[in-house]
């Protein structure tokens, strides 16, 4: 069984900085392409930057690049997403997920997904 745990979101004050951590289970974690994701209540879940599998290429979202970074360490079954300079926009829960494949932008491809961490930005 496959599993995904997201941890380290919270309450933050805009410009703060937080890091998302996402475990994952399994001996077969280095082939997977990693997506984080994030949604607001009511709204569409939104791409927000997804890692290749070996963590030698990223991408991210317009919206979050420059801000944000993502990194993995596949021996420690973790991905990474560091956010710095947090604005009240970004507040929403974010996920991680996990597909065979290449990453993608698109969550409906994504076949693993972690249950989220809420992250709140005030100004």
């Amino acid at each position: 069984q496959v599993q995904l745990v997201e941890s380290g979101g919270g309450p933050v004050q805009a410009g703060d900085s937080l890091r998302l951590s996402c475990a994952g289970s399994g001996p077969t974690f280095s082939n997977w392409a990693m997506g984080w994701f994030r949604q607001v209540l009511g709204k569409e879940r939104e791409f927000v930057g997804s890692i290749s599998r070996s963590g030698g290429t990223t991408s991210y979202a317009d919206s979050v690049k420059g801000r944000f970074t993502i990194s993995r360490d596949n021996a420690k079954n973790t991905v990474y997403l560091q956010m710095n300079s947090l604005k009240p926009e970004d507040t929403a829960v974010y996920y991680c997920a996990g597909r065979l494949g290449l990453r993608t932008t698109m969550a409906g491809t994504y076949q693993y997904w972690g249950q989220g961490t809420q992250v709140t930005v005030s100004s």
